[in-house]
């Protein structure tokens, strides 16, 4: 009789424990989501890079340093061999471009682009909370800046970066810009989308990019979308296509844009420096649909470098196009 009410008594002890635990996981669960929602942005304060891969390093390095008129500050080696990794090309205290040499013959040359942070670690708690896949950390890279890789909706490569005092970018603050530097300013980026929805769901409703210009190559199919940072002035532009695009037009697609006050006299300076093997023979100064005057160059491998004007050619907004979207394709 003893035994029989000693685990009559366990059994309601264990019973109790239990409703206990599922009482505890329920008021905790509560409390857990409106902390994960709670969650709050860092600031997104600008274009960090973009990073493009080539098939000759020497050309490229023709391009960006004897015709455009950058420095290459540093390079990184592959580990334990004298292989180059990467290198960068400065273009102010807070931009770079990164070369890489390809990985494979015939592959898009957009490897991905660099958005900087003020807070890396926050933002990559932000990004888990909002459903998207994160590093388990945020780790300090070889130059000692804190990065991390995200993937966009459209495929696309995003890096989160944060500049610390002791990584090279800041060490390097304030040298390794010469006067030859055709522009000191990376106003976005290019980016090839194919779902404009999928694309304002990541970079609008979740980063708090801006919509600030779309606009139609032909007035009945939307062609691109601007979207700024939140915190800053810089903006990646959303290349939008429906039919899978060529190789060559993935190069003009996938870009970046320098901004010069004057695109004629830019024009004339680049006339006077040689053009390095491989390059394309730029297009004529023209006025596009954002009525600002441009001219593009192109490097080796076919990769588009627009130099544009900051203002319109009559001063007034920039229109905006009610064109509808492509269809995704994929």
């Amino acid at each position: 009789m003893k035994i029989s009410v000693t685990r009559k008594n366990n059994h309601h002890l264990k019973r109790c424990f239990l409703i206990t635990i599922l009482v505890l996981v329920a008021g905790l669960l509560p409390l857990h989501s409106q902390m994960t929602r709670n969650v709050k942005r860092p600031k997104i304060t600008g274009v960090a890079h973009a990073a493009f891969f080539v098939k000759n390093i020497d050309h490229a390095r023709a391009f960006y340093k004897d015709l455009l008129g950058y420095a290459e500050p540093y390079s990184l080696k592959k580990n334990n061999s004298d292989e180059l990794a990467l290198t960068y090309i400065k273009i102010n205290d807070r931009q770079v471009i990164e070369i890489f040499p390809e990985r494979a013959a015939g592959s898009d040359r957009l490897y991905h682009f660099a958005i900087e942070t003020d807070d890396a670690e926050g933002m990559r708690q932000y990004m888990a909370s909002k459903g998207i896949k994160v590093p388990e950390k945020t780790p300090a890279g070889r130059t000692g800046n804190l990065n991390y890789f995200v993937t966009d909706p459209n495929g696309i490569i995003c890096e989160i970066v944060q500049y610390t005092p002791n990584g090279w970018t800041m060490q390097n603050f304030g040298k390794d810009m010469p006067d030859t530097r055709i522009s000191d300013h990376m106003s976005h980026v290019g980016i090839m989308v194919a779902n404009l929805d999928s694309a304002m769901k990541f970079y609008r409703d979740i980063l708090g990019f801006k919509e600030i210009w779309r606009g139609s190559s032909n007035g009945t199919m939307l062609s691109w979308v601007n979207m700024k940072v939140p915190e800053g002035d810089d903006y990646i532009e959303f290349m939008l296509f429906e039919k899978e695009p060529s190789t060559d037009r993935k190069g003009t697609m996938n870009h970046i844009c320098l901004v010069v006050d004057d695109v004629a006299a830019s024009g004339k300076l680049l006339q006077n420096r040689k053009l390095p093997v491989g390059c394309r023979i730029p297009t004529e100064m023209k006025t596009g649909i954002n009525r600002k005057r441009q001219i593009n160059y192109y490097d080796g491998d076919g990769t588009r470098v627009e130099i544009m004007e900051p203002k319109t050619i009559d001063g007034l907004p920039v229109p905006s196009s009610d064109a509808p979207a492509p269809k995704f394709i994929r």
